[in-house]
């Protein structure tokens, strides 16, 4: 395996690999320094490719070697940790990463059609540029769609999101905000994690503003794949306020026009609540020459990466919430009907994937002996498959697959064409229950419709 898989595998760089690459050798002594804590910290390259400490504990990850080594706070140790000569650990990976870089754009062009962007190579130098920009404080900006597009991705799958943030974290960059956690065509910004400074000072210096305070774990951290407020269209998409002295006819206009059914009252950066129809309504029934604060309500208000779960109680009881963004700026507004929305578009696939796996199961249920299936599926008896109900979509692709059971089947079908569809559908339905917040395309939800109406056709 060549080094340009770090690359192209999207995976992190670790210490094992830079002592494989001969960057590092056994022994190698490290030195985290603290001078306004007047501290210095020391550690050393152990064989089997982690940093250990003087007391001996031995960690994968260096940022966690640097917390353990100070005893708390919250460290990048890929640029905390230095060698004899000066050079950081990080400037070791990116000697690494420009190395891979290379191999992989020497290596034959491969024939078939590509579907990524960029290829590994060409992501590298544009994540090499945007982590300069952004340790010259002029962060990229761009939006989710067209980040992810770098890697050919048209959704937010778990395994592409995983690989995203492998790589961003081998250039210590995220993005601000996270881009997990917004509408697909929100902007972000890619900033670095940790600022320039920090392997010189301690955490106590003041964070920069274009500098995420996510400290790199490393491959021992699993991303996060669940729907966040931030992920609907409306979170991010700036809101319409008026300010306390604003008037009722002002007001009114505003939500006439724009067909709203509340309007935030702000003053600078700060909330004051919010104004309804209802509100108004009431305001001016208990006192017809009311003051337009007299129909000022309480407006409760959510971060953008807030649970989207967590904020239906309080939607049931209020009927909307605004949104702040990372800056803290009210940004958005989100009502019961953007919820009830969402979670429409993500259930219908779910009922599909449901109807999809019924028709499967009741096909072998009604073909095949369950003795067969097991010995097929489950050949050593370490599943524990018990009945037709304990098989998953794979175990149907497998019996489906086999030449023997397809002709039990006596469809006028191929079996190749038939199974390389169950299998995209297989690759469908597992992106689905990892719970991407991005809608299915089209042709993926219809993939499903097909092969359901195919079901009902031969295997009623």
């Amino acid at each position: 395996m060549g080094r340009e898989s770090y690359l192209l595998e999207g995976r992190r760089v670790t210490v094992g690999d830079l002592l494989e690459a001969d960057y590092l050798q056994v022994g190698d002594k490290l030195t985290f320094e603290r001078p306004r804590r007047g501290e210095q910290h020391h550690a050393e390259v152990a064989a089997n490719g982690k940093v250990k400490l003087p007391d001996g504990q031995l960690f994968r990850s260096p940022s966690r070697a640097a917390i353990a080594a100070v005893g708390e706070g919250s460290f990048d140790g890929w640029h905390a940790w230095t060698l004899d000569d000066g050079r950081t650990l990080d400037q070791l990976r990116q000697q690494l990463l420009d190395e891979a870089a290379k191999q992989a754009s020497e290596a034959p062009i491969q024939t078939e059609a590509r579907s990524e962007l960029f290829t590994g190579a060409e992501r590298h130098e544009h994540l090499k540029r945007a982590r300069e920009l952004a340790d010259a404080g002029k962060p990229l900006t761009l939006t989710v769609r067209e980040f992810v597009g770098w890697w050919g991705a048209q959704r937010r799958g778990y395994l592409i999101t995983n690989q995203i943030e492998a790589e961003l974290s081998n250039h210590s960059l995220t993005t601000l905000p996270n881009f997990e956690k917004v509408h697909f065509d929100s902007a972000v910004q890619l900033v670095t994690t940790t600022p320039k400074e920090e392997a010189s000072v301690d955490e106590e210096a003041p964070p920069s503003p274009l500098t995420a305070d996510k400290p790199d774990f490393d491959d021992e951290d699993e991303s996060e794949t669940r729907l966040t407020v931030g992920n609907l269209p409306s979170a991010l998409s700036d809101v319409i306020s008026v300010p306390p002295d604003a008037t009722y006819e002002q007001a009114i206009t505003l939500m006439v026009i724009n067909d709203y059914s509340q309007l935030p009252v702000i003053s600078g950066r700060s909330l004051r609540g919010a104004v309804t129809w209802e509100s108004i309504a009431r305001a001016r029934h208990a006192k017809p020459d009311a003051m337009f604060s007299d129909a000022i309500v309480p407006a409760r208000e959510v971060s953008y990466d807030h649970d989207l779960i967590d904020i239906l109680p309080g939607l049931a009881e209020f009927e909307f919430v605004l949104v702040r963004d990372q800056t803290q700026k009210v940004a958005g507004i989100v009502t019961a009907s953007d919820v009830a929305a969402a979670y429409g578009s993500l259930a219908s696939p779910f009922f599909l994937i449901g109807e999809l796996d019924q028709r499967l199961r009741r096909v072998i249920t009604r073909n095949f002996e369950l003795s067969e299936v097991q010995s097929h599926c489950d050949p050593q008896g370490q599943r524990g498959i018990g009945s037709f109900d304990d098989l998953s979509i794979g175990d149907y692709q497998r019996v489906l697959e086999n030449p023997a059971f397809w002709g039990q089947l006596g469809w006028p079908l191929d079996r190749k064409l038939f199974g390389n569809r169950l299998d995209e559908i297989r690759v469908i339905r597992n992106d689905l229950m990892h719970f991407n917040p991005d809608p299915l395309p089209d042709d993926a939800i219809q993939k499903i419709r097909n092969m359901i109406k195919l079901l009902r056709e031969y295997g009623a």
